[in-house]
């Protein structure tokens, strides 16, 4: 009788051999169905059979075992730890097994680390080249800096320091922990260089916001690499956060004329795409970019929406909403409602930003967060709904950061709710910074002059400003009213006509101009 996995469904049972017949070798056939099992009911079966037919002190049982537990790893880790501890001596590839399912899980990173010190501890086998990458993965997600530290010390101590996959994942530890220095001294360092040391590097470089940096490695790595499509995605996310518009259209052409045709199609690169023609201003090309997917996924539709929003298109970015979970059936997540409540704010929707906070609670069951309270909150305050913007700062059940305070305040300089009112949140504010606010006094400041309180205006906020180190510069436009040629010098330091003047005085003729305005660029 022939051991055979029965894989059609739905039957799921093994009809394997019970021959005890000491000639019958079992672990060439189980290891066979082994090769073949997709479920755990099929593994548990397995399994059960080798229970029954191998004896522990063949050399091959081992083995056998390793594979098991290697699958069961991909089904159930809890079964894997119950096939793992009544091994006796597991070996380096059982452990890192254990090791790297732990890491790859979404709640047990933590076990990973464990598991680590448990097999150093343990002393019958030493971790090897495939170890460390596994476990400084779960030290990169739980920043656990003095783990993944005391780790790479023993990656120096076992002579591994020249392993180009373990200097890759402490390239990509340190930098997640937030130590950039670190990561570049391992990477400067390093004898070997794979496109995926290059792309960890400058995705390090992206992540911690230098831009430029990540640009100047990228220039560098084309001259030793092709660049494939995870450095592209961090390459023009740093374009969109520069501004560098011509840079990105050049990567976005070397994509199509040089990149094979999963790169070009690729959603992840064409997300990224999207993006840095949004934030660089271009929304027509990102708009010919996205209508021309093959695939989206909730991130395409969320890069519209926040690029629209964030150039005040708001029946444009209200519109892709509706073609996102209308046309696409897509279901929006919390980010869409940023994009959707950010809109609403810059055209001082009031009602329907009320509307879709509302829906995002009650239809889609989406957990509101500080960035959705923050923008309720600034579009009641922005349309002079001071009070019920306090009550819902009131009553959110997380705690007001300071951009929120802010934007009360600053409603209230506007809409000359009373000194009393403006003096409170500017309190909140102070408070939620520590105390180093020189633009909450400026803010204040306005209050004061609105109510005609000019002794607060000239005296006690010029003192506070000086307490934290502020020195007033005089040229800029007062607070009091002044002759017409005043405000024609104030203007013209202005700084959105400053930053055209230094354009215009830089640039060659015809070449356009782009200026940053908080989110936005001109």
């Amino acid at each position: 009788m022939v051991l055979s996995v029965t894989l059609r469904p739905p039957s799921q049972t093994l009809p394997l051999n019970n021959d005890t017949n000491n000639s019958f070798n079992p672990h060439r056939p189980l290891l066979h169905f082994l090769s073949q099992c997709s479920s755990m009911s099929q593994l548990k079966q397995i399994h059960a059979q080798t229970l029954r037919t191998t004896t522990t002190h063949h050399p091959n049982t081992l083995f056998l075992y390793s594979r098991i537990l290697h699958c069961s790893s991909l089904f159930d880790l809890d079964y894997a730890f119950r096939v793992f501890d009544p091994i006796d001596n597991p070996n380096s590839f059982m452990w890192n097994t254990l090791i790297r399912g732990c890491a790859h899980s979404n709640d047990r990173k933590e076990q990973a680390i464990l598991l680590y010190y448990e097999m150093l501890n343990e002393g019958s086998v030493v971790p090897d080249k495939h170890t460390f990458p596994f476990v400084l993965k779960a030290c990169a997600y739980l920043f656990a800096l003095f783990e993944g530290k005391e780790i790479h010390g023993h990656v120096l101590k076992l002579g591994f320091d020249s392993d180009v996959y373990i200097n890759n994942s402490l390239v990509h530890f340190y930098a997640t922990c937030g130590y950039l220095e670190h990561a570049r001294i391992v990477f400067d360092n390093m004898s070997e260089r794979s496109v995926v040391s290059w792309n960890v590097m400058i995705d390090a470089f992206v992540q911690l916001s230098e831009f430029e940096l990540a640009l100047k490695l990228f220039a560098q790595m084309q001259k030793l690499f092709k660049p494939d499509g995870y450095v592209m995605q961090s390459v023009l996310s740093a374009c969109g956060n520069l501004g560098a518009l011509s840079l990105g259209m050049w990567i976005h052409a070397y994509v199509l004329r040089k990149c094979d045709s999963d790169v070009a199609s690729d959603v992840l690169v064409n997300n990224s795409l999207v993006d840095m023609y949004c934030k660089c201003g271009s929304l027509e090309i990102a708009r010919q970019v996205f209508e021309r997917m093959h695939t989206r996924d909730v991130t395409s539709w969320n890069s519209m929406i926040l690029g629209l929003a964030m150039h005040g298109q708001v029946e444009a970015a209200l519109e892709y909403f509706s073609r996102m979970v209308d046309e696409d059936r897509i279901m929006p997540n919390s980010i869409t409602f940023v994009g959707v409540l950010s809109a609403c704010n810059h055209r001082g929707m009031v009602g329907e930003g009320r509307k879709y906070f509302d829906l995002m609670i009650t239809k889609y069951k989406i957990k509101p967060v500080l960035e959705h309270y923050g923008c309720l909150v600034d579009l009641l305050a922005r349309a002079g709904f001071i009070d019920d913007a306090l009550e819902l700062v009131s009553n959110m059940p997380v705690k007001p950061d300071v951009v929120i305070w802010r934007s009360l305040l600053d409603a209230c300089c506007k809409k000359n709710v009373g000194v009393e009112l403006s003096e409170e949140v500017a309190r909140q504010v102070i408070e939620s910074e520590g105390g180093i606010c020189s633009g909450v006094y400026v803010l204040l400041s306005k209050v004061y002059a609105s109510a005609s309180r000019w002794n607060e205006v000239l005296d006690v906020i010029e003192e506070r400003l000086g307490s934290i180190g502020y020195e007033a510069d005089f040229s800029q436009a007062p607070m009091v009213d002044e002759l017409n040629d005043g405000k024609q010098h104030s203007l013209e330091l202005h700084s959105e006509r400053l930053a055209i003047a230094f354009g215009l005085l830089n640039l060659k003729p015809g070449m356009p101009i782009r200026i940053f305005k908080n989110l936005r660029v001109m």
